[in-house]
């Protein structure tokens, strides 16, 4: 004879029954005291570009700056090593 599991009662919601919570209503528990309004709006509106590194290339760079010039770099060999248009005029 196998015996069922006893189902377990769900726990109360932890939302004040009397007050019905939009989906744009602050909750009580907030507390935005020491708060910076727009501490980084100028860094939001000048975009971002996260790229995640590999370990083994993360370990090459001690910090951003240092990715950035190594890419800049790169970009410069790269800018000068584009192969320049050659005539198409063949000679006999």
């Amino acid at each position: 004879m196998t015996m069922k599991k006893a189902r377990r009662k769900s726990a109360p919601s932890r939302r004040p029954p009397t007050q019905e919570l939009g989906a744009d209503d602050m909750l009580p528990h907030y507390d935005f005291r020491g708060a910076v309004r727009g501490k980084y709006v100028a860094r939001y509106r000048e975009g971002t570009n996260v790229v995640l590194l590999e370990p083994d290339v993360a370990q090459r760079f001690p910090d951003a700056a240092a990715v950035n010039r190594a890419l800049r770099a790169l970009a410069e060999v790269a800018d000068s090593n584009t192969p320049k248009s050659r005539s198409r005029r063949r000679t006999a």
